[in-house]
């Protein structure tokens, strides 16, 4: 969803042409668009679009030496790492069906 809506946002065919407003405010419009997927789904997910929310605390498991812990369980490990990347593949080629002049 991310990766779809940054290049339809940011897509310069969606943009006033020699206005400048991608250069000046896309750092501002990616933000807005990542605090707004924190909002709507960041209850539910824990603000799951970052790998590192579920691969930093699974490590620090891993190496702390703390008493009387369980496995790790890296068997899903993959998934934060490679949903996201599929993910953005498939909305950048959904990007590019629905919009094919851009």
């Amino acid at each position: 969803m991310l990766v779809l809506v940054v290049l339809a946002v940011l897509s310069l065919a969606n943009l006033v042409p020699g206005s400048g407003f991608d250069k000046g405010l896309s750092p501002a419009l990616v933000g807005v668009i990542v605090w707004s997927i924190g909002l709507s789904l960041g209850g539910t997910t824990g603000y799951a679009i970052n790998p590192a929310r579920d691969l930093g605390p699974r490590f620090a498991h891993l190496v702390l030496p703390i008493p009387g812990k369980g496995g790790c369980d890296w068997r899903d490990a993959w998934i934060p790492v490679l949903g996201p990347v599929i993910g953005g593949l498939l909305a950048a080629k959904v990007y590019v069906a629905l919009w094919p002049t851009v």
